[in-house]
């Protein structure tokens, strides 16, 4: 679950930012308390990219050799509206199961 979850912000962090460096993914992710390592973040966008979900594009660096920035592609909008559309119908889902509960004492 919670690799879906990522995917989805992911997603979203890059409609929102446009082409994306993975480093800056990830501060927006921890700036959300979403906290990730390079380690998970590349599988993620490998596999995003290998989906058709993404696309990426090499941009000249000044401190050193080329990066990528990753884009979404048309695909990839439409899974991330998606994945927005079933984490709301959970969301609610959990909401409503949950918030007649008090907490434990």
């Amino acid at each position: 679950m919670r690799r879906g979850i990522l995917e989805m912000c992911i997603l979203a962090i890059i409609r929102q930012e446009g082409a994306s460096y993975p480093s800056d993914i990830i501060r927006a992710l921890k700036a959300q308390d979403l906290i990730v390592v390079e380690g998970t973040l590349y599988p993620l966008l490998s596999r995003l990219k290998q989906g058709g979900m993404l696309d990426y594009t090499w941009k000249e660096s000044r401190s050193g050799p080329p990066r990528k920035y990753y884009s979404l592609t048309e695909a990839g909008k439409q899974f991330l509206e998606s994945l927005i559309g079933q984490w709301q119908q959970l969301s609610q889902a959990v909401e409503k199961t949950i918030g007649n509960q008090q907490p434990a004492k």
